[in-house]
């Protein structure tokens, strides 16, 4: 049954196949790991979590994409506000749809122009 959940077409998109390509193992490996780890209620429970946790995951990766751990953290040439509100947008426009290279590059644009102010 726990296989069944793992193999779905939801868990395979979101979960298994994502964190199989990180890890540079194969899907069937990570599902291994997840049966090995997970129960019944977990994986029934874990998807909606995980879904809840994909805002959090890209504002952390757009935070070191963005090189806001220098700029903001270190050199406080960029706000915490600031930085807050160019990753809230770029974000949004990930979950909608766009591709998170395109984003990106919008999100270097507008701290250039922020830097440049």
């Amino acid at each position: 049954m726990k296989l069944r959940i793992l193999q779905s077409f939801r868990w395979r998109e979101d979960v298994v196949n994502p964190l199989a390509k990180e890890l540079e193992i194969s899907n069937e490996m990570f599902e291994k790991i997840l049966m090995n780890h997970l129960d019944m209620s977990s994986l029934e429970a874990l998807h909606a979590t995980l879904e809840s946790a994909k805002p959090q995951c890209l504002s952390e990766k757009l935070h070191a994409d963005l090189r806001f751990c220098w700029l903001c953290d270190v050199m406080e040439l960029v706000t915490i506000e600031e930085a807050n509100r160019i990753k809230l947008s770029l974000v949004k426009e990930i979950i909608d749809g766009k591709d998170y290279d395109m984003a990106l590059k919008d999100g270097k644009k507008q701290v250039l122009d922020l830097l440049l102010m």
